[in-house]
């Protein structure tokens, strides 16, 4: 029986933890998996360290009360002094862009032009202020779902008029500033503990969908394979989607990065940035619950789960 306490996993899609349990396993740890669409709050928790894995596109499974139930579980688990690697405040600020693009700045980060508006009539409204190109985007999402980019107010005025256009979980919609990157790929940087464990290149040439997770991109291919069979036409391999990243952990972006999750209580993070033709990095996005591309890790003998687990071990036994 291990003499580590057990973690528990706060988690909402089962498809993502095979991997972790792997790595847990592999560094002697027993674990309890809590799916935090239905549950109990009452008291104090079980003793172990607590693991946020809580995704912020949990209403595209159909668990539309996990978001709310799982504030309250981080909110109970910290007033009974658990340990919660992600807790309250990083979880509040994945669930909310518009809180990152915030934090980002409030640490000299450089981001695009970012506003919510709720309405309809408040987003053309809003869109109108922007100068050039632009994307929606809902405030609190992932997996890229929901993005879609226009080159005017009036495009976006038009395609509201379709009566499709999705509003999100709570109609919270984001106009972003669109950022041209001279080459089609955006990089993730993966922070675990406080440093860095790689960087990585995510290509855009097939569209915003850029969740790193091997399942992500089996639904992906299988979404893609669909519309092709439909079209009666072969689905292209273009090739990698995902790439190492030269990225240095010591380059004065990654040092800002550490310098805001230190300060904002994020342990773990996936922190993407766009490059324009000029060399400047815009920061757009902060994703708590991140994933990782097994076919990458292999490739450059760095697994992410892996680095999870290993940190984790050392905040409940630094002696080991």
């Amino acid at each position: 029986m291990s003499t580590l306490p057990t973690v528990h996993i706060l988690f909402e899609n089962p498809d993502w933890l095979p991997p972790l349990r792997d790595a847990l396993e592999k560094q002697g740890f027993e674990y309890n998996e809590i799916p935090v669409h239905q549950g109990i709050i009452d008291g104090p928790p079980a003793p172990g360290i607590y693991l946020n894995r809580m995704s912020p596109s949990s209403h595209t499974r159909g668990h539309l009360t996990s978001v709310a139930l799982t504030r309250e579980i981080l909110a109970n688990l910290e007033a009974h002094g658990a340990r919660v690697v992600n807790g309250l405040a990083a979880f509040e600020l994945e669930m909310s862009k518009l809180r990152q693009h915030l934090t980002l700045q409030r640490f000299g980060i450089r981001t695009p032009r970012t506003a919510l508006a709720v309405g309809t009539e408040h987003l053309v409204t809003l869109a109108r202020t922007f100068d050039g190109p632009f994307i929606t985007k809902h405030n609190r999402g992932g997996k890229g779902l929901g993005i879609e980019r226009f080159e005017n107010a009036d495009e976006l005025q038009d395609r509201l008029a379709q009566g499709d256009f999705d509003l999100g979980p709570d109609h919270q919609v984001l106009i972003q500033q669109y950022i041209q990157a001279p080459e089609p790929f955006i990089t993730r940087v993966e922070i675990v503990g406080q440093r860095m464990i790689f960087a990585m290149r995510s290509a855009t040439d097939e569209g915003f969908q850029l969740c790193p997770s091997d399942v992500c991109q089996v639904e992906l291919q299988r979404e893609k394979a669909q519309a092709a069979a439909l079209a009666d036409n072969c689905p292209i391999d273009g090739g990698a989607k995902f790439s190492q990243s030269p990225l240095k952990a010591d380059d004065p972006l990654v040092l800002k990065y550490l310098a805001m999750c230190a300060h904002s209580g994020i342990e773990l993070a996936g922190i993407e940035f766009v490059e324009d033709a000029e060399g400047n990095r815009y920061t757009y996005d902060i994703n708590g619950t991140t994933n990782y591309n097994q076919t990458l890790g292999r490739q450059m003998g760095i697994h992410g789960m892996e680095e999870l687990a290993i940190y984790l071990r050392h905040v409940v036994a630094p002696q080991l």
